[in-house]
């Protein structure tokens, strides 16, 4: 056996810079500075005075919840990997003897976010930084939602009945209510049932970054959120979507605005669709694939997005940062692609 030698773990981390690994490729790339008055401004911290540890570092903190939404870890999972990996300590630009913070302590500061609705502004922060690093949202528009899921509750059929109603059923203590999420909602598609929420997205064609997103509960049509979420910075004008989105009074919409529908065609009962039609949604598709890879990559590069909160204001928190958090991942890669060009020219 080896003996452990003084400079054995700054050689390990030396070696893991030389790999180039994705985070170390994010850390490099991402101007972390620039979120800290938006932090600052969420998070007002007030000087203790004397004796207690003192807070962490707010870009430092804002950084976890980076990784945490990278790789779909729960707080206590979060705690654990960081002192664990050496690559998620690099990241945070810990050292060995450096105090991590624990689950509790990420979950008060992710919780302070909500309160302030600060990752809508942290989104928007690192759009201008992609703006001004040339990835201006360019090529139209692409429109898609996905499904978040919660814990499943276990109610039974007249307690959900008051809870669609808005209400909150009898007989429930106050420690039942901590524990049941009743802003999340059921509903179905294709047979299948989902309990949560929508991540409804709009990401453009040129870059595939997402671009303006908005979360709703499960049950929320997705066609209700596109007015909400189209970009009127993107330097066209067409826009791709489903035939979910597809209606005369959309349509109209579209065209009052100066957007150039590529919707899918809808077919009806008694109104199959013509190959014309079969033909130009089939053009669409080769366009409108593009965000089914935005999705895919959250489910399987990240693991995907279980919410593991309660209520809406902190499932669109978690939902905001693991938008945000795409958004660094595919900036990473995108620079990395262009880097690639420039060397083979």
């Amino acid at each position: 056996m080896k003996q452990a030698g003084f400079f054995d773990f700054s050689q390990r981390q030396d070696k893991l810079l030389q790999t180039r690994d994705f985070l170390e490729q994010v850390n490099h790339l991402v101007e972390w500075e620039s979120f800290r008055p938006v932090l600052e401004s969420a998070i007002e911290r007030k000087d203790s005075g004397k004796g207690g540890r003192p807070a962490f570092d707010l870009v430092l903190m804002f950084k976890i919840l980076v990784l945490q939404a990278l790789y779909n870890l729960s707080d206590e999972q979060t705690e654990y990997q960081i002192l664990d990996r050496l690559s998620f300590m690099r990241f945070l630009g810990f050292a060995l003897h450096d105090t991590v913070p624990d689950a509790r302590t990420v979950w008060q500061f992710r919780e302070k976010l909500a309160a302030a609705n600060a990752v809508e502004k942290l989104f928007a922060q690192f759009d201008s930084m992609l703006n001004a690093g040339g990835f201006k949202a360019s090529g139209g528009q692409i429109i898609d939602a996905t499904f978040v899921e919660v814990p499943r509750q276990r109610n039974n059929r007249d307690d959900n009945k008051t809870i669609q109603n808005g209400g909150i059923p009898e007989g429930w203590s106050a420690k039942k209510k901590t524990h049941k999420d009743t802003e999340a909602r059921w509903t179905k598609k294709n047979d299948v049932s989902y309990f949560g929420y929508k991540n409804h997205v709009n990401a453009d064609r040129k870059h595939k970054l997402i671009r303006q997103y908005t979360v709703t509960d499960a049950s929320v049509h997705d066609s209700q959120e596109m007015d909400k979420i189209l970009d009127s910075n993107n330097d066209s004008r067409e826009t791709w979507a489903d035939s979910t989105y597809r209606s005369e009074a959309q349509q109209e919409r579209l065209k009052e605005n100066n957007y150039t529908s590529h919707i899918h065609e809808r077919a009806y009962r008694n109104k199959p669709l013509t190959p014309e039609q079969k033909a130009a949604n089939t053009e669409r598709s080769r366009v409108r694939a593009r965000i089914e890879h935005v999705f895919g990559h959250m489910a399987t590069t990240m693991n995907g997005c279980f919410v593991r909160t309660i209520g809406s204001a902190r499932a669109s928190t978690k939902i905001g940062l693991e938008n945000l958090a795409y958004n660094f991942s595919r900036y990473a890669f995108l620079m990395r692609n262009n880097k690639r060009r420039t060397v083979s020219a």
